[in-house]
């Protein structure tokens, strides 16, 4: 038997050895349980896997997960009541009971008393640890210290790991590893969607293994909202908001219905409907706990999520952040997350934004300098006198862009202002007290009334806010930041540079050409810098008032002079939550807003991940005939090619009121200081200044719009739907029922054939080279989430099913169909692809027989011959969107590694979640320095044995032509290679399940 008081001594070995102990231990358990059925052997996942007693408690707290102003009630048309534990978990926790050590560190558990009498709860308090060193850490990493304590067992978290995180100012040089377990998940619909598919794929196999089916359940709150699928059918209509839905839910039934089975198949789980708004502003808005209070044990909100942006909460203080869809789907099913533990920037702000220089302007120039300073992989955090000069708002377009400068986080930690903003967003008084004491207790509240006692950062960065100025960043890329300033000079020499992030390479003589044609019966033109989209869009702005409402203002005045957006110009509004209706419309501004063509279209992220809907037909025709470069100006957080819309070379990140400022420009060829911007009704030219308002003007009218009570009364209606999804029928069964027809929803392959036994860890053998690409391969060029290429492969697969063109949809709505997804594979028509010799587009060329190809072709060619493949790349493979579907699909084409010269960091995890092999090449190498063509046939040395692999070690590549190189093996934890000795992220976690 496993005996109790040997758990200590025992746990230190069994932790060093988890990740090479797995494959052992499962066969050694199931081997002894045929022996002596009573007296079973722990499997490793026991040691550092689910720990019951916290898991199960959540699943019985008495308090509601609701602790906002608004009491929750959560009607029968969003999820059923949260059911009973099921027997299987209760066994579970008595089984686990005897082997877990209790909390080494109860004697910390502290009462926090209310100010009128009687206790809010108890707590693990840090200050009652006595030990110096807490009060120099960064607030961001007491957040990690705080839940190694809480959750440690000796098991799945020890007190090595708490010492580690104690010592961090020694330790994170080291990049020591630590477990860390969210204390909740978020999920939008297109990430979410595989998920749940995923989550169900599981419990079929489960069954087919014998096991109990019932065990794949979320252990902690998940929150799902619907905010990706609406696109920009219909703009420029008052009716825009009812058919654009309509039409959502027409392309989309399927998938509605698919997610509405899984809010009552699995327990925990909350969808949030569609029309509801931006995943990440109803996060910040309603869903941020700030402090969660379970069974009276109170402790720090934190979360991680299957969209990037999630660091927008990081504004409000909650320690979150984005990770890779099956990362997510781990943690849901109590996986503690295993991650290095991160250096923190301190990032210094001092002084004041100057009159008429918007949030969005600071957060373009913090990505610029982050960028520059190096932080992948690393927490920010933000300090300083210059806080106090900053809204919540503001705060949380700066998080929210964590991702565009490549930080893990951009953490502000709790103050004053965030207080305020919890009260203005309706959470009551008494949680906010709660909050409030709570994070005074426990030296994690910033009073910037009182002495600061000096935090240690691993660097500092510093600015003075009034060094800000206006500006915009393009065209191709969220960190290439122009100020207004610079723009038409910069403009000019994007089209004079040869084609790359700030070039398209257009001849002189062809620079001023003017393409004249017909909108409607109306006499337009087109040339180079034209806007032919302007979109107010995004989470990262539509959840600031003071710039949603400075760009009504510039409505206002444009109409009051006579300036008309031009009618070719396909421009939106799409707030992300009903709260900024609201205040357009308490502030009179919104008709303002429409008179200018900026009409509301719907509540979701609509332009910014490319759902900007179909250009007129004559627009289309004028571009795409002409060769003409046509621009987009979004309020967005992402641009890179090909991703807002295919016939938008150029892409401008802006500011709201810059995006309405350049749609009445009509175009982005413009110095706002010395050129007009048009001619009033007066005969007279309008500048720049004539519309831009002040900040002392914007500042008045968000203090008399916007109120709590819009928060309340939004968030209260979110609670009972909407008639459309309400009317969705759904089966109340805990298995899904797969149909083999639809092609939304499908059976993926990932459990296929699977058994008890790891595959084992593998090397690659004689690869051949699938692309060949440079730097920057973000996401979106991996796996698109746009519009669906006409003659594409995943085109073909639709029309051979039945499915008409104007039905395709978006390969972001159909990542619930691993056959359309796995076409979609490289498929952005802008990919540029060495082997192509500069042709750009979705192909490759099949390299024993010469032919070019569709990727997805030259691949399922690859695999019927029996040839594995690999990827080469430059540095930055795989930024942008924490898309799982960008490892799914690589995965499914046979790609068996990928050698770069730097991945993204939630990219490079995913890939090792699917058993994909990720190298970098040596600092100063690279495919074009090593002589590589991409013509050669790859074998990398790995041992076939996982004990005889350690993260970050050196691997030995060769070819078939004679060269050889080394690489690091990017492996970055011990837990990163159990999961590749099983196959994957997802088979670990069924196998350890089953053997628990």
């Amino acid at each position: 038997m496993f005996i109790t008081s040997a758990s200590a001594s025992a746990s230190s070995l069994l932790r060093a050895s988890r990740a090479r102990l797995c494959g052992s231990l499962s066969s050694a358990s199931r081997t002894l349980a045929a022996q002596s059925p009573h007296s079973p052997l722990p499997s490793a996942n026991q040691c550092r896997s689910l720990s019951f007693s916290s898991a199960v408690r959540s699943l019985r707290c008495s308090v509601p997960r609701w602790s906002h102003g608004v009491e929750w009630r959560s009607p029968a048309s969003l999820r059923p009541q949260i059911r009973a534990v099921a027997p299987v978990i209760e066994r579970l926790q008595r089984k686990f009971a005897t082997m877990a050590s209790e909390n080494p560190f109860k004697g910390i558990l502290t009462t926090l008393p209310k100010a009128g009498g009687g206790d809010f709860g108890k707590f693990y308090s840090l200050p009652a640890l006595n030990d110096p060193r807490i009060g120099k850490l960064p607030y961001s990493i007491r957040i990690l210290l705080e839940s190694a304590i809480r959750n440690c067992d000796n098991f799945q978290v020890t007190k090595e790991d708490v010492e580690k995180i104690i010592d961090w100012e020694n330790t994170s040089p080291k990049q020591v590893e630590i477990p860390f377990k969210p204390a909740r998940v978020l999920l939008q619909d297109f990430t979410g969607v595989p998920a749940v598919v995923d989550l169900a794929c599981m419990r079929d196999a489960m069954n087919k293994l014998g096991s109990d089916s019932n065990k794949i359940n979320p252990l902690v709150p998940v929150d799902l909202v619907i905010d990706h699928s609406v696109q920009v059918d219909v703009a420029r209509s008052e009716n825009a908001v009812q058919v654009n839905m309509e039409r959502e839910f027409q392309r989309n039934n399927e998938r509605f219905a698919f997610l509405k089975w899984g809010s009552t198949a699995f327990r925990n789980m909350l969808v949030v409907p569609p029309g509801s708004g931006i995943v990440h502003q109803v996060n910040l808005e309603y869903l941020g706990r700030v402090v969660f209070n379970t069974d009276g044990i109170l402790y720090p909100d934190s979360v991680v999520g299957t969209d990037s942006h999630t660091t927008m909460i990081d504004g409000l203080g909650v320690a979150g952040w984005g990770v890779g869809g099956i990362e997510a789907e781990a943690a849901m099913l109590g996986q503690p997350m295993s991650m290095v533990l991160p250096g923190v920037v301190g990032f210094k702000l001092s002084g004041k934004l100057r009159d008429g220089v918007t949030a969005t302007d600071l957060v373009l120039t913090v990505t610029q300098m982050l960028r520059k300073h190096g932080v992948v992989g690393k927490f920010v955090e933000f300090y300083g006198d210059g806080m106090g000069e900053l809204s919540l708002a503001d705060r949380a377009t700066i998080a929210n862009m964590s991702p565009e400068y490549g930080a893990t986080m951009g953490f502000f930690p709790v103050d004053h202002v965030t207080l305020q903003y919890l009260k203005l967003t309706g959470r009551s008084d008494e949680t906010v007290a709660m909050i409030e004491a709570y994070l005074r207790e426990n030296k994690m509240f910033v009073d910037y009334n009182e002495p600061q006692q000096e935090r240690v950062y691993s660097s500092y960065l510093e600015l003075n806010l009034v060094d800000v100025e206006p500006c915009i960043s393009g065209p191709k890329r969220p960190h290439d930041r122009v100020p207004l300033k610079d723009m038409k000079a910069d403009w000019h020499s994007c089209l004079d540079n040869k084609v790359g992030f700030k070039g398209f390479a257009v001849p002189k003589e062809s620079q001023d050409k003017v393409t004249k044609f017909s909108f409607h019966g109306q006499p337009a033109e087109l040339k180079h810098g034209s806007v032919v989209i302007a979109a107010i869009t995004s989470c990262t702005n539509t959840s600031n008032p003071s710039v949603m409402l400075g760009a009504a203002l510039v409505a206002k005045k444009a109409c009051e002079l006579g300036l008309q957006v031009k009618p070719w110009i396909k421009t939106s509004l799409a707030p992300g939550s009903g709260v900024v209706t609201k205040y357009l419309l308490k502030s009179g501004l919104q008709k303002y807003l429409n008179e200018q063509g900026f009409n509301i279209v719907g509540y979701g992220c609509t332009t910014c991940i490319g759902n900007s809907g179909d250009l007129d037909e004559s627009v289309g025709s004028a571009i795409s005939e002409n060769d003409i470069i046509a621009a987009a100006v979004l309020s967005g957080n992402r641009n890179f090619e090909g991703r807002v819309h295919p016939l938008t070379r150029a892409n401008y990140l802006a500011s709201p009121p810059l995006v309405v400022a350049y749609a009445l420009a009509g175009t982005v060829d413009i110095d706002f200081d010395k050129e007009p911007i048009g001619t009033g009704k007066d005969g007279k030219s309008v500048y720049f200044k004539d519309i831009w308002p002040s900040t002392e003007e914007i500042a008045q009218v968000v203090q008399s719009s916007v109120l709590p009570e819009m928060f309340k009364s939004t968030y209260e209606a979110i609670t009972k739907g909407n008639p459309m999804w309400n009317q969705l029928s759904v089966p109340a069964t805990t298995m899904y029922k797969w149909d083999p027809n639809s092609t939304y929803i499908h059976e993926p392959p990932y459990f296929k054939d699977m058994t008890m036994d790891p595959p084992g860890a593998h090397g690659v053998k004689e690869a051949y080279c699938l692309l060949n690409f440079g730097d920057s391969i973000t996401t979106d060029h991996i796996s698109p989430a746009g519009s669906i290429h006409k003659d594409s492969p995943a085109a073909k697969y639709l029309l051979e099913r039945g499915v008409d063109r104007k039905d395709f949809n978006s390969y972001g709505s159909r990542r619930g169909n691993d056959e359309v997804m796995a076409r979609g594979t490289f498929a952005n028509i802008r990919i540029v692809n060495k082997l192509l010799n500069g042709e750009v587009g979705p192909r490759t060329v099949h390299i024993p027989t010469g032919e070019k190809l569709y990727v997805f072709d030259a691949a399922m060619k690859y695999k019927a011959a029996g040839h594995d493949t690999i990827v080469l790349a430059g540095a930055e493979y795989g930024s942008g969107s924490s898309r799982d579907w960008a490892a799914k699909g690589p995965m499914l084409l046979g790609v068996k590694a990928v050698i770069a010269k730097s991945f993204e960091r939630i990219h490079r995890s995913n890939l090792v979640g699917m058993g994909i092999v990720p190298l970098c090449f040596k600092a100063g190498e690279d495919a074009d320095t090593l002589g590589l063509t991409g013509h050669e046939r790859y074998t990398i040395d790995l041992p076939s044995n996982i004990t005889e692999i350690r993260p970050g070690q050196d691997v030995t590549v060769t070819t078939d032509t004679g060269k050889s190189f080394t690489c690091t093996a990017r492996f970055d934890t011990e837990v990163e290679l159990a999961y590749f000795n099983h196959g994957g992220i997802l088979p670990y976690v069924i196998r350890n399940l089953i053997n628990q």
